[in-house]
């Protein structure tokens, strides 16, 4: 079953409060009011299984690029075809993707509640926070701009995520978000680290960002075009150094 199809089913619909519990319920047409928030004796979020961390990351994914595509004051028509075109929704699961997409994009002034609970569920996997906003950046640039308002989103959520202004330039650099893309810069090194230092580091990038990896960790197969292009640069910008280093 896709995760759509699981949305639909509320699989994930009691598993988890907050707004993006709201949401799943929503899609999966159960009472809002009866989702809670899944928390240990100590009332700190506990861990989420493979399934419910897809779900969490679908559903925000959703309500995020709905809230972003808003950011500048109105959705069109092209932002809304730039959100389908990067999700792997079959047509019968639209309809269900498009409830949660149309309830999110009613108020865009509430983004910060979701960015914060996606950090809350990844709290201790800046890989899948950083695949998040990556996937952000994709549909951003999707239609080949991105407005001011919506590069000023994608700064507060990187924010949130609890990366600093030198780490979202980095992850920017490896979704295609700058003009030139230094090889250096999407690989987040120096041109001053050795060849080894670079090999360690490329290892390591392709390593975090394979498809199994990302999918064994929360994030949905349907949603990793984003994941497979950021892997594309980071495979160039190698190649680019190793043949100027004849590494």
């Amino acid at each position: 079953m896709s995760i759509w199809g699981k949305l639909i089913g509320g699989a994930a619909g009691f598993a988890i409060g907050g707004p993006i519990g709201l949401l799943i319920g929503v899609a999966a047409g159960h009472l809002a009011d009866n989702v809670r928030t899944k928390k240990n004796s100590k009332g700190k979020l506990q861990s989420f299984d493979s399934n419910t961390r897809q779900q969490v990351f679908a559903v925000a994914l959703i309500a995020l690029s709905a809230k972003m595509a808003k950011a500048d004051g109105k959705v069109t028509r092209d932002e809304v075809d730039a959100f389908k075109s990067v999700f792997r929704v079959s047509q019968k699961d639209m309809k269900a993707v498009g409830k949660i997409f149309n309830q999110a994009r009613q108020d865009a002034s509430d983004y910060r509640q979701y960015a914060e609970q996606v950090a809350k569920v990844f709290t201790s996997q800046p890989e899948v926070l950083e695949q998040f906003l990556g996937a952000l950046i994709h549909i951003a640039m999707a239609d080949g701009n991105i407005h001011p308002k919506e590069h000023l989103f994608l700064v507060d959520v990187a924010k949130i995520f609890g990366f600093s202004k030198e780490q979202f330039e980095k992850i920017g650099a490896r979704h295609g978000l700058t003009n030139g893309e230094d090889p250096y810069e999407v690989l987040g090194i120096s041109p001053k680290s050795t060849n080894q230092e670079i090999k360690n580091t490329y290892r390591i990038l392709v390593k975090e960002n394979h498809p199994d990896q990302l999918i064994a960790k929360g994030v949905p197969k349907e949603v990793l075009d984003a994941a497979n292009d950021k892997l594309a640069r980071i495979n160039d910008a190698y190649a680019k150094i190793e043949k100027q280093r004849d590494l």
